[in-house]
């Protein structure tokens, strides 16, 4: 066989295998595309979803106690504050003793100004008060002796009148001297910061080395063994603060609760917010409180009342009602209940309904009255719910599992 017919006889070979390839990809084609609408056919939900029960989390409802209560908001302030400075004389600060937090007593030195000035003035007006005091005695006695010449006729009444009037200048000059001196020795005094009242620092506004003015705060100075709590409530409750009434402030500073009366209350409201102010005295002897910080009074009105008690979020306030899911036996049923009022995250509704009603918490937004529902314990202590929610023994047991697990 010559090299040209064996290589047409291996042309026709490879031609006659072809269909064979062609055929064998087609196949597996098929199987791999038949494979692929059987998994996903697989994989479609067969069930509508709208059948499901849905998810949610429940509460218990809880019998309890309501009573009305009022909250306002207020400010602690100290019985006393001075903020401690010279009111008469400008100078530099000299010193300042004192830091906040330092305790004072009556009459403590706080700071001194650089009254040199002040001093030289007061001893150049001593001075020349002493002189005119000799020069007005001097004169005295020579009216006095004038007088003497004039009844025996040796001067004239004229030259009397004179000395005498000049005796009543000298004197008065001196009365001026001496007033001028009163005054710069009240200016030397003001260079000298006291304590005005025992108490603490509260605030070092100026150092040393400052020029200050009349009126300016070097240190402010307050009294905490009484802290005054003030606050206003509307008009309407003005029967409600009377002086006597037992109220409960909140501090917020320390989060502790302190229990005190209404000491005094305005006669009138502020014509611009209606408004009335009640203060409150808190005896504080280990000075505990901050003052010029905030808190609440909280006052209870009326009488309590049997309520039930669920949280805030598992309900839809509207006005004086409020719409709650109450799932039993699996299935959700809204419920309209009258609202008495709220405190904290809890809200208080008639005993319409019952205590220990599973109380949809998580989920509401997507449920209708009807709707059945896989409900889940919101917490541990709940479980007493498991019955009227309808919730089987299995669910129960996995919900518990999950919990030990997280």
């Amino acid at each position: 066989m010559t090299h040209e017919d064996a290589q047409d006889s291996r042309h026709a070979r490879a031609r006659s295998k072809l269909p064979y390839a062609i055929g064998g990809g087609v196949a597996v084609i098929l199987v791999l595309g038949g494979f692929m609408v059987w998994r996903a056919d697989a994989r479609t939900n067969k069930f509508a979803l709208a059948s499901r029960p849905k998810p949610v989390t429940i509460v218990a409802a809880k019998a309890a106690m309501y009573r009305p209560s009022r909250v306002y908001v207020g400010s602690l302030q100290p019985w006393v504050q001075a903020n401690v400075g010279p009111q008469l004389v400008s100078a530099y600060v000299d010193t300042v003793l004192v830091r906040p937090g330092a305790v004072v007593k009556r009459g403590e030195v706080l700071a001194t100004l650089d009254c040199r000035d002040a001093s030289a003035s007061v001893k150049a007006i001593t001075a020349r008060a002493r002189a005119i005091d000799t020069h007005q005695k001097a004169v005295a006695h020579e009216s006095s002796r004038t007088q003497g010449l004039l009844e025996g006729g040796f001067v004239s009444p004229n030259e009397a009148e004179q000395k005498e009037s000049q005796s009543a200048s000298e004197e008065a000059q001196l009365e001026a001297e001496r007033a001028n001196l009163t005054r710069t020795s009240l200016q030397v005094s003001d260079c000298i910061l006291r304590a005005p009242f025992t108490g603490e620092v509260a605030q070092r506004m100026i150092d040393p080395g400052a020029y200050v003015r009349p009126g300016s705060a070097i240190v402010m100075v307050v009294d905490r063994g009484t802290v005054r709590m003030t606050a206003d409530a509307p008009e309407i409750d003005f029967d409600l603060i009377p002086p006597g009434t037992n109220v409960k402030v909140h501090v917020y500073a320390t989060n502790r609760d302190v229990a005190a009366t209404i000491t005094r209350r305005a006669p009138s409201a502020d014509p611009a917010t209606r408004t009335v102010h009640f203060e409150i005295d808190i005896s504080d002897p280990t000075r505990s409180i901050p003052v010029g910080t905030t808190g609440e009074v909280h006052i209870d009105v009326g009488t309590p009342v049997k309520a039930t008690e669920v949280p805030l979020f598992a309900a839809s306030v509207r006005g004086t009602k409020a719409n709650v899911f109450v799932v039993d036996k699996g299935v959700a049923h809204t419920q309209t209940v009258p609202v008495l009022g709220e405190a904290g995250g809890s809200l208080f509704v008639a005993p319409t309904l019952l205590a220990d009603s599973a109380v949809v918490a998580e989920g509401r937004a997507l449920l209708e009255d009807g709707d059945r529902v896989e409900a889940r314990l919101a917490d541990a202590d709940q479980q007493r719910v498991t019955a009227a929610a309808g919730t089987s023994g299995k669910e129960t047991e996995g919900a518990e599992g999950a919990r030990e697990t997280r």
